[in-house]
Protein backbone atom coordinates (compact mmCIF):
# COMPACT_ATOMS: atom_id res chain seq x y z
CA UNK A 1 0.00 0.00 0.00
CA UNK A 2 1.59 3.45 -0.77
CA UNK A 3 2.19 4.90 2.24
CA UNK A 4 0.41 8.57 2.38
CA UNK A 5 2.29 11.44 3.38
CA UNK A 6 0.56 14.55 5.13
CA UNK A 7 -0.03 17.61 3.63
CA UNK A 8 2.13 19.60 6.47
CA UNK A 9 4.89 17.64 5.33
CA UNK A 10 4.42 17.93 1.13
CA UNK A 11 4.03 21.68 1.59
CA UNK A 12 7.18 22.09 3.85
CA UNK A 13 8.72 19.78 0.78
CA UNK A 14 7.27 22.05 -2.14
CA UNK A 15 8.54 24.99 0.14
CA UNK A 16 12.16 23.87 0.72
CA UNK A 17 12.41 22.73 -2.91
CA UNK A 18 11.40 25.90 -3.97
CA UNK A 19 13.61 27.80 -1.88
CA UNK A 20 16.57 25.84 -2.84
CA UNK A 21 15.39 26.23 -6.87
CA UNK A 22 15.24 30.19 -5.73
CA UNK A 23 18.31 30.38 -3.90
CA UNK A 24 20.47 28.42 -7.08
CA UNK A 25 18.78 31.00 -9.20
CA UNK A 26 20.04 33.81 -7.12
CA UNK A 27 23.64 32.54 -6.40
CA UNK A 28 24.13 32.20 -10.23
CA UNK A 29 22.81 35.47 -11.11
CA UNK A 30 24.82 37.33 -8.12
CA UNK A 31 27.91 35.33 -9.10
CA UNK A 32 27.53 36.43 -12.75
CA UNK A 33 26.50 40.06 -11.48
CA UNK A 34 29.57 39.59 -9.17
CA UNK A 35 31.93 38.62 -11.71
CA UNK A 36 31.12 40.88 -14.13
CA UNK A 37 31.04 43.50 -11.98
CA UNK A 38 34.84 43.20 -11.08
CA UNK A 39 36.17 42.66 -14.23
CA UNK A 40 34.70 45.36 -15.43
CA UNK A 41 36.21 47.15 -12.70
CA UNK A 42 39.43 45.76 -13.35
CA UNK A 43 38.85 47.08 -16.95
CA UNK A 44 38.32 50.81 -16.31
CA UNK A 45 41.19 50.83 -14.01
CA UNK A 46 43.69 49.65 -16.58
CA UNK A 47 42.60 51.75 -18.85
CA UNK A 48 42.46 54.79 -16.94
CA UNK A 49 45.78 54.15 -16.07
CA UNK A 50 46.94 54.20 -19.43
CA UNK A 51 45.42 57.31 -19.84
CA UNK A 52 47.29 59.31 -17.30
CA UNK A 53 50.28 57.12 -18.73
CA UNK A 54 49.98 58.64 -22.43
CA UNK A 55 49.19 62.45 -20.89
CA UNK A 56 52.26 62.02 -18.45
CA UNK A 57 54.23 60.86 -21.81
CA UNK A 58 52.39 63.61 -24.18
CA UNK A 59 53.68 65.76 -21.08
CA UNK A 60 57.35 64.99 -21.33
CA UNK A 61 57.74 64.65 -24.93
CA UNK A 62 59.96 67.63 -24.82
CA UNK A 63 61.71 66.77 -21.84
CA UNK A 64 65.24 64.95 -21.69
CA UNK A 65 65.09 60.82 -21.90
CA UNK A 66 66.56 61.12 -18.29
CA UNK A 67 63.42 63.47 -16.73
CA UNK A 68 60.72 60.88 -19.33
CA UNK A 69 62.94 58.41 -17.28
CA UNK A 70 62.41 59.41 -14.12
CA UNK A 71 58.62 60.83 -14.33
CA UNK A 72 57.70 57.32 -15.99
CA UNK A 73 59.97 55.60 -12.94
CA UNK A 74 57.56 57.52 -10.65
CA UNK A 75 54.32 56.63 -12.03
CA UNK A 76 55.09 53.18 -12.21
CA UNK A 77 55.63 53.01 -8.88
CA UNK A 78 52.75 54.72 -7.48
CA UNK A 79 49.92 52.88 -9.71
CA UNK A 80 49.78 49.14 -10.69
CA UNK A 81 52.93 47.81 -8.43
CA UNK A 82 54.91 48.85 -11.17
CA UNK A 83 53.59 46.84 -13.87
CA UNK A 84 53.47 48.91 -16.78
CA UNK A 85 55.74 49.58 -19.98
CA UNK A 86 55.98 51.78 -23.60
CA UNK A 87 57.27 49.62 -26.11
CA UNK A 88 58.25 50.14 -29.88
CA UNK A 89 55.74 47.90 -32.24
CA UNK A 90 58.93 45.47 -32.35
CA UNK A 91 58.53 44.52 -28.72
CA UNK A 92 61.80 46.26 -27.56
CA UNK A 93 61.64 49.60 -24.68
CA UNK A 94 60.89 52.91 -25.71
CA UNK A 95 60.94 53.96 -22.59
CA UNK A 96 63.44 51.88 -19.97
CA UNK A 97 61.51 49.33 -17.89
CA UNK A 98 60.15 51.13 -14.66
CA UNK A 99 60.63 48.44 -12.49
CA UNK A 100 62.14 45.15 -11.58
CA UNK A 101 58.61 42.90 -12.16
CA UNK A 102 57.88 45.10 -15.37
CA UNK A 103 61.13 44.06 -16.78
CA UNK A 104 60.86 40.18 -15.91
CA UNK A 105 56.57 40.28 -16.99
CA UNK A 106 55.74 38.21 -19.69
CA UNK A 107 54.39 40.59 -21.76
CA UNK A 108 52.24 39.51 -24.82
CA UNK A 109 53.30 40.20 -28.39
CA UNK A 110 50.89 43.58 -29.74
CA UNK A 111 51.79 45.09 -32.73
CA UNK A 112 51.05 48.97 -33.60
CA UNK A 113 48.13 48.85 -36.00
CA UNK A 114 45.95 46.28 -33.38
CA UNK A 115 43.44 48.08 -31.36
CA UNK A 116 43.21 47.91 -27.79
CA UNK A 117 42.82 44.87 -26.28
CA UNK A 118 42.58 42.96 -22.51
CA UNK A 119 44.34 39.96 -22.47
CA UNK A 120 45.13 36.91 -19.89
CA UNK A 121 48.34 36.18 -19.08
CA UNK A 122 50.00 33.97 -16.18
CA UNK A 123 53.08 34.78 -14.29
CA UNK A 124 54.70 32.68 -11.58
CA UNK A 125 51.05 30.36 -11.08
CA UNK A 126 48.76 34.02 -10.82
CA UNK A 127 46.78 35.19 -13.40
CA UNK A 128 46.56 38.58 -14.31
CA UNK A 129 44.55 40.77 -17.02
CA UNK A 130 46.62 43.13 -19.67
CA UNK A 131 45.56 46.12 -21.53
CA UNK A 132 47.45 46.71 -24.43
CA UNK A 133 46.74 50.06 -26.73
CA UNK A 134 48.46 51.46 -29.50
CA UNK A 135 49.53 55.24 -29.64
CA UNK A 136 51.64 57.87 -31.53
CA UNK A 137 54.17 59.93 -29.77
CA UNK A 138 56.33 62.43 -31.89
CA UNK A 139 55.09 60.99 -34.96
CA UNK A 140 56.65 57.08 -34.04
CA UNK A 141 54.14 54.51 -33.12
CA UNK A 142 54.29 53.52 -29.58
CA UNK A 143 52.17 50.41 -27.71
CA UNK A 144 51.37 50.74 -24.20
CA UNK A 145 50.93 48.04 -22.18
CA UNK A 146 49.77 47.66 -18.26
CA UNK A 147 48.98 44.57 -16.11
CA UNK A 148 46.89 44.21 -12.92
CA UNK A 149 46.51 40.92 -10.76
CA UNK A 150 43.40 38.81 -10.53
CA UNK A 151 43.68 36.69 -7.45
CA UNK A 152 41.68 39.74 -5.57
CA UNK A 153 39.07 38.96 -7.60
CA UNK A 154 38.81 35.11 -8.30
CA UNK A 155 39.17 35.66 -3.96
CA UNK A 156 36.18 37.28 -3.56
CA UNK A 157 34.69 35.34 -5.88
CA UNK A 158 35.69 32.22 -4.64
CA UNK A 159 34.55 33.78 -0.95
CA UNK A 160 31.11 34.40 -2.53
CA UNK A 161 30.98 31.00 -3.40
CA UNK A 162 31.57 29.41 -0.26
CA UNK A 163 29.57 31.92 1.45
CA UNK A 164 26.36 31.05 -0.45
CA UNK A 165 27.46 27.45 -0.16
CA UNK A 166 28.03 27.28 4.06
CA UNK A 167 24.73 29.28 4.41
CA UNK A 168 22.84 27.18 2.07
CA UNK A 169 21.93 24.08 4.96
CA UNK A 170 21.39 27.11 7.52
CA UNK A 171 19.09 28.48 5.13
CA UNK A 172 17.31 25.65 3.89
CA UNK A 173 16.97 24.41 7.37
CA UNK A 174 15.50 27.24 8.59
CA UNK A 175 12.80 27.50 5.62
CA UNK A 176 11.89 23.96 5.77
CA UNK A 177 11.15 24.58 9.54
CA UNK A 178 9.36 28.06 9.02
CA UNK A 179 7.21 26.74 5.88
CA UNK A 180 6.48 23.54 8.52
CA UNK A 181 5.29 25.77 11.41
CA UNK A 182 3.15 27.87 8.66
CA UNK A 183 1.33 24.67 7.11
CA UNK A 184 1.68 23.32 10.59
CA UNK A 185 -1.07 26.73 11.78
CA UNK A 186 -2.69 27.11 8.74
CA UNK A 187 -3.72 23.46 8.83
CA UNK A 188 -4.29 23.63 12.98
CA UNK A 189 -8.30 23.77 12.28
CA UNK A 190 -8.29 20.76 10.11
CA UNK A 191 -6.99 18.75 12.98
CA UNK A 192 -9.44 19.96 15.50
CA UNK A 193 -12.34 19.30 13.05
CA UNK A 194 -10.83 15.53 12.21
CA UNK A 195 -10.42 15.16 16.22
CA UNK A 196 -13.93 16.34 16.76
CA UNK A 197 -15.53 14.56 13.54
CA UNK A 198 -13.79 11.24 14.95
CA UNK A 199 -15.49 11.85 18.34
CA UNK A 200 -18.81 12.11 17.29
CA UNK A 201 -20.78 8.87 17.44
CA UNK A 202 -24.65 7.67 17.39
CA UNK A 203 -24.59 8.55 21.58
CA UNK A 204 -23.39 12.36 21.32
CA UNK A 205 -24.18 12.90 17.54
CA UNK A 206 -25.79 15.88 18.98
CA UNK A 207 -22.17 17.64 18.85
CA UNK A 208 -20.56 19.75 16.00
CA UNK A 209 -18.07 21.19 14.71
CA UNK A 210 -16.57 24.57 16.06
CA UNK A 211 -17.05 26.74 13.22
CA UNK A 212 -14.02 29.66 13.27
CA UNK A 213 -15.05 32.90 11.68
CA UNK A 214 -12.80 33.54 9.25
CA UNK A 215 -14.79 33.18 5.82
CA UNK A 216 -12.32 30.75 3.89
CA UNK A 217 -12.50 27.11 3.25
CA UNK A 218 -12.31 25.69 6.54
CA UNK A 219 -15.11 27.89 7.74
CA UNK A 220 -17.31 26.43 4.37
CA UNK A 221 -16.16 22.33 5.73
CA UNK A 222 -17.22 23.54 8.92
CA UNK A 223 -20.49 24.84 8.01
CA UNK A 224 -21.07 21.50 5.66
CA UNK A 225 -20.26 18.77 7.79
CA UNK A 226 -22.36 20.49 10.43
CA UNK A 227 -25.28 20.15 8.17
CA UNK A 228 -24.43 16.87 7.50
CA UNK A 229 -24.45 16.09 11.33
CA UNK A 230 -28.39 17.63 11.01
CA UNK A 231 -29.20 15.46 8.69
CA UNK A 232 -27.74 12.62 10.25
CA UNK A 233 -29.02 13.60 13.66
CA UNK A 234 -32.50 13.88 12.40
CA UNK A 235 -32.61 10.79 10.67
CA UNK A 236 -31.19 8.43 13.69
CA UNK A 237 -33.48 10.47 16.08
CA UNK A 238 -36.43 9.30 13.56
CA UNK A 239 -35.39 5.84 13.64
CA UNK A 240 -34.51 5.94 17.77
CA UNK A 241 -38.60 7.10 17.64
CA UNK A 242 -39.69 4.33 15.53
CA UNK A 243 -37.93 1.36 17.27
CA UNK A 244 -39.30 3.16 20.58
CA UNK A 245 -43.16 3.30 19.65
CA UNK A 246 -42.69 0.50 17.41
CA UNK A 247 -41.72 -1.61 20.44
CA UNK A 248 -44.14 -0.29 22.40
CA UNK A 249 -46.71 -0.30 20.73
CA UNK A 250 -46.70 -3.80 19.97
CA UNK A 251 -45.89 -5.18 24.04
CA UNK A 252 -49.63 -4.53 24.13
CA UNK A 253 -50.91 -7.06 21.45
CA UNK A 254 -48.21 -9.69 22.28
CA UNK A 255 -49.33 -9.65 25.63
CA UNK A 256 -52.78 -10.00 25.23
CA UNK A 257 -51.66 -13.10 22.56
CA UNK A 258 -50.02 -14.71 25.21
CA UNK A 259 -52.57 -14.14 27.68
CA UNK A 260 -55.36 -15.12 25.95
CA UNK A 261 -53.21 -18.62 24.89
CA UNK A 262 -52.07 -19.17 28.18
CA UNK A 263 -56.26 -19.18 28.77
CA UNK A 264 -57.17 -21.25 26.28
CA UNK A 265 -54.34 -23.61 27.16
CA UNK A 266 -56.61 -23.99 30.82
CA UNK A 267 -59.39 -25.19 28.87
CA UNK A 268 -60.39 -28.77 29.73
CA UNK A 269 -62.01 -29.40 26.11
CA UNK A 270 -58.85 -28.49 24.17
CA UNK A 271 -57.98 -31.51 22.08
CA UNK A 272 -54.01 -31.96 21.94
CA UNK A 273 -53.28 -31.07 18.55
CA UNK A 274 -54.65 -26.96 19.82
CA UNK A 275 -52.73 -27.66 22.52
CA UNK A 276 -50.26 -28.17 20.83
CA UNK A 277 -50.51 -24.83 18.66
CA UNK A 278 -51.53 -22.71 21.75
CA UNK A 279 -48.76 -23.48 23.31
CA UNK A 280 -45.59 -22.73 20.39
CA UNK A 281 -47.98 -19.54 21.05
CA UNK A 282 -47.10 -19.02 24.06
CA UNK A 283 -43.50 -19.92 23.12
CA UNK A 284 -43.02 -17.28 20.78
CA UNK A 285 -44.88 -14.82 22.20
CA UNK A 286 -42.52 -14.78 24.92
CA UNK A 287 -39.64 -15.22 22.78
CA UNK A 288 -41.30 -11.69 21.03
CA UNK A 289 -41.73 -10.16 24.09
CA UNK A 290 -38.22 -10.34 25.15
CA UNK A 291 -37.05 -9.14 22.06
CA UNK A 292 -39.31 -6.19 22.12
CA UNK A 293 -37.87 -5.53 26.03
CA UNK A 294 -34.11 -5.32 24.91
CA UNK A 295 -35.19 -2.98 21.72
CA UNK A 296 -36.82 -0.81 24.15
CA UNK A 297 -33.65 -0.70 26.18
CA UNK A 298 -31.46 0.16 23.58
CA UNK A 299 -33.65 2.99 22.53
CA UNK A 300 -33.55 4.27 25.76
CA UNK A 301 -30.09 3.81 25.75
CA UNK A 302 -29.61 5.36 22.64
CA UNK A 303 -31.47 8.54 23.97
CA UNK A 304 -30.47 8.27 27.29
CA UNK A 305 -26.85 7.06 27.70
CA UNK A 306 -26.30 8.45 31.33
CA UNK A 307 -29.85 8.01 32.47
CA UNK A 308 -29.30 4.75 35.06
CA UNK A 309 -28.96 5.51 39.11
CA UNK A 310 -26.06 5.81 40.74
CA UNK A 311 -24.96 4.14 44.32
CA UNK A 312 -22.25 2.68 45.31
CA UNK A 313 -21.99 -0.79 44.95
CA UNK A 314 -19.96 -3.90 46.28
CA UNK A 315 -18.33 -5.58 43.60
CA UNK A 316 -18.05 -9.03 45.29
CA UNK A 317 -20.96 -9.30 47.01
CA UNK A 318 -22.88 -8.15 43.70
CA UNK A 319 -20.66 -11.20 42.50
CA UNK A 320 -21.29 -13.49 44.71
CA UNK A 321 -25.67 -13.24 44.44
CA UNK A 322 -25.24 -13.24 40.50
CA UNK A 323 -23.30 -16.74 41.01
CA UNK A 324 -26.04 -17.61 43.35
CA UNK A 325 -28.84 -17.04 40.91
CA UNK A 326 -27.24 -18.62 38.07
CA UNK A 327 -25.63 -21.87 39.90
CA UNK A 328 -29.23 -23.71 39.89
CA UNK A 329 -29.72 -22.56 36.02
CA UNK A 330 -26.08 -23.69 34.91
CA UNK A 331 -26.75 -26.96 36.39
CA UNK A 332 -29.78 -27.38 35.00
CA UNK A 333 -28.45 -27.54 31.71
CA UNK A 334 -25.73 -30.24 32.63
CA UNK A 335 -22.93 -27.74 32.80
CA UNK A 336 -20.41 -26.82 36.25
CA UNK A 337 -20.03 -23.18 37.39
CA UNK A 338 -16.45 -22.41 39.39
CA UNK A 339 -16.93 -18.79 40.81
CA UNK A 340 -13.18 -17.51 42.35
CA UNK A 341 -13.18 -14.11 43.82
CA UNK A 342 -10.55 -12.38 46.10
CA UNK A 343 -11.44 -11.08 49.27
CA UNK A 344 -11.42 -7.25 48.43
CA UNK A 345 -14.03 -5.04 48.48
CA UNK A 346 -14.23 -2.77 45.53
CA UNK A 347 -16.95 -0.69 45.06
CA UNK A 348 -17.81 1.23 42.24
CA UNK A 349 -20.79 3.81 41.40
CA UNK A 350 -23.63 2.31 39.50
CA UNK A 351 -27.14 0.90 39.28
CA UNK A 352 -26.66 -2.53 40.99
CA UNK A 353 -29.67 -4.35 38.45
CA UNK A 354 -28.37 -2.93 35.72
CA UNK A 355 -24.64 -4.50 36.54
CA UNK A 356 -26.56 -7.78 37.57
CA UNK A 357 -28.25 -7.90 33.88
CA UNK A 358 -24.71 -7.29 32.35
CA UNK A 359 -23.07 -10.27 34.76
CA UNK A 360 -25.98 -12.62 33.42
CA UNK A 361 -26.18 -11.66 29.86
CA UNK A 362 -22.51 -12.69 30.18
CA UNK A 363 -23.06 -15.97 31.79
CA UNK A 364 -26.47 -16.95 29.74
CA UNK A 365 -24.14 -16.49 26.81
CA UNK A 366 -21.27 -18.70 28.38
CA UNK A 367 -24.65 -21.19 28.93
CA UNK A 368 -25.51 -21.21 25.19
CA UNK A 369 -22.41 -21.73 23.56
CA UNK A 370 -20.86 -23.69 26.14
CA UNK A 371 -20.56 -27.72 24.70
CA UNK A 372 -22.58 -30.70 27.23
CA UNK A 373 -21.02 -30.95 30.71
CA UNK A 374 -18.84 -27.92 30.06
CA UNK A 375 -17.48 -25.51 32.53
CA UNK A 376 -18.07 -21.92 32.80
CA UNK A 377 -16.05 -20.08 35.09
CA UNK A 378 -16.29 -17.03 37.21
CA UNK A 379 -13.56 -14.91 38.69
CA UNK A 380 -12.06 -11.51 40.02
CA UNK A 381 -9.27 -10.20 40.45
CA UNK A 382 -8.25 -6.35 41.63
CA UNK A 383 -4.90 -4.25 41.78
CA UNK A 384 -4.76 -0.48 42.66
CA UNK A 385 -5.72 0.86 39.23
CA UNK A 386 -8.89 -1.47 38.22
CA UNK A 387 -10.92 -4.72 39.18
CA UNK A 388 -11.15 -7.38 36.74
CA UNK A 389 -14.10 -9.70 36.18
CA UNK A 390 -13.97 -12.98 33.47
CA UNK A 391 -16.52 -14.95 32.36
CA UNK A 392 -14.88 -18.03 30.66
CA UNK A 393 -16.38 -21.12 28.51
CA UNK A 394 -14.79 -23.70 27.06
CA UNK A 395 -17.87 -24.07 24.05
CA UNK A 396 -17.67 -23.33 20.82
CA UNK A 397 -16.03 -20.33 20.91
CA UNK A 398 -15.75 -17.54 18.24
CA UNK A 399 -14.23 -17.17 14.64
CA UNK A 400 -11.40 -14.46 14.07
CA UNK A 401 -13.88 -12.93 11.80
CA UNK A 402 -16.47 -12.53 13.52
CA UNK A 403 -14.82 -11.76 17.22
CA UNK A 404 -15.02 -7.69 16.23
CA UNK A 405 -18.38 -8.11 15.79
CA UNK A 406 -20.44 -9.62 18.52
CA UNK A 407 -21.08 -6.64 20.27
CA UNK A 408 -22.82 -4.84 17.19
CA UNK A 409 -26.69 -5.07 17.24
CA UNK A 410 -28.09 -8.25 16.03
CA UNK A 411 -25.23 -9.89 14.85
CA UNK A 412 -25.20 -12.96 14.97
CA UNK A 413 -21.78 -15.60 14.20
CA UNK A 414 -22.55 -17.91 11.13
CA UNK A 415 -21.47 -21.08 12.89
CA UNK A 416 -23.81 -20.39 16.08
CA UNK A 417 -27.12 -19.66 13.75
CA UNK A 418 -29.59 -22.38 14.32
CA UNK A 419 -27.70 -23.90 16.81
CA UNK A 420 -29.02 -21.96 19.87
CA UNK A 421 -31.63 -18.85 20.06
CA UNK A 422 -30.74 -15.61 20.54
CA UNK A 423 -31.85 -12.13 18.86
CA UNK A 424 -28.27 -10.83 18.67
CA UNK A 425 -28.74 -8.04 21.23
CA UNK A 426 -27.65 -9.40 25.03
CA UNK A 427 -24.23 -8.29 24.19
CA UNK A 428 -24.79 -5.25 22.47
CA UNK A 429 -27.18 -4.47 26.31
CA UNK A 430 -23.77 -5.58 28.06
CA UNK A 431 -21.40 -3.19 26.40
CA UNK A 432 -23.94 -0.16 26.74
CA UNK A 433 -24.08 -1.31 30.12
CA UNK A 434 -20.41 -1.53 30.97
CA UNK A 435 -19.69 2.17 28.83
CA UNK A 436 -22.45 3.64 31.13
CA UNK A 437 -20.82 2.69 34.40
CA UNK A 438 -16.57 4.26 32.89
CA UNK A 439 -15.64 0.45 32.44
CA UNK A 440 -14.49 -1.51 29.45
CA UNK A 441 -15.86 -4.68 28.21
CA UNK A 442 -14.17 -6.74 25.63
CA UNK A 443 -13.68 -10.07 24.40
CA UNK A 444 -11.29 -13.05 23.31
CA UNK A 445 -11.87 -16.22 21.69
CA UNK A 446 -10.38 -19.41 19.73
CA UNK A 447 -12.67 -21.09 17.85
CA UNK A 448 -13.19 -25.13 19.73
CA UNK A 449 -11.62 -24.04 22.62
CA UNK A 450 -13.89 -21.07 24.25
CA UNK A 451 -14.65 -17.38 24.88
CA UNK A 452 -13.70 -15.19 27.18
CA UNK A 453 -15.22 -11.80 28.23
CA UNK A 454 -13.40 -9.45 30.45
CA UNK A 455 -15.18 -6.40 32.22
CA UNK A 456 -12.19 -3.71 33.63
CA UNK A 457 -13.74 -1.32 36.17
CA UNK A 458 -11.33 1.49 36.84
CA UNK A 459 -10.70 1.93 40.97
CA UNK A 460 -12.51 4.15 43.16
CA UNK A 461 -8.89 5.61 43.96
CA UNK A 462 -7.88 5.64 40.20
CA UNK A 463 -11.23 7.16 38.99
CA UNK A 464 -10.80 10.72 41.99
CA UNK A 465 -7.49 10.40 40.50
CA UNK A 466 -7.72 10.83 37.24
CA UNK A 467 -10.91 12.62 37.01
CA UNK A 468 -12.58 10.31 34.56
CA UNK A 469 -12.30 7.00 33.00
CA UNK A 470 -8.93 5.45 33.42
CA UNK A 471 -7.56 3.53 30.09
CA UNK A 472 -6.32 0.01 31.86
CA UNK A 473 -4.42 -1.62 29.95
CA UNK A 474 -3.57 -5.45 30.75
CA UNK A 475 -2.26 -6.59 27.83
CA UNK A 476 -0.96 -9.84 29.14
CA UNK A 477 -4.86 -10.90 29.93
CA UNK A 478 -7.04 -9.11 27.17
CA UNK A 479 -4.92 -9.85 24.29
CA UNK A 480 -4.64 -13.98 25.44
CA UNK A 481 -7.30 -15.94 23.42
CA UNK A 482 -9.52 -17.61 25.97
CA UNK A 483 -8.34 -21.35 27.64
CA UNK A 484 -10.03 -24.15 27.96
CA UNK A 485 -11.29 -24.42 31.13
CA UNK A 486 -11.15 -28.38 32.65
Amino acid sequence: MKERISISLRLTLWFGCAFFAGWVLFGVSMWFNLSHTLKGERHQTLDRRLDRLEQLLSKDETATASKRDQDFEEFARATGNGLIDVLHPDGTLAVGSPTVAASSFPWPKIQADDPAMFVKVTSEGQPYLVLARPFSLAGSPLVMIAAAPEAGNLLVIQNFLWGLVASAPLLLLISSAGGYWISRRALKPVDRITATARSISISNISERIPVLQTGDELQRLSETCNAMLDRLELSVIQIKRFTADASHELRGPLSFTRTVAEIALKNPDADAESRIALQDIVDEAAKATILLEEMLTLARADSLPTALPRTRVNLSTLLREICDVARLTVEQHGLHLIARSEAIEENVLGDAAALKRLLWILIDNAIKYSNPNGTISISMVSNSRATEIQVRDNGIGISPADLPFVFDRFYRADLSRGIVEGNGLGLAIAKWIAETHQAELFASSEPGKGTMFTILFASEKAMEHDGANVDIAWEERSNSPAPATS
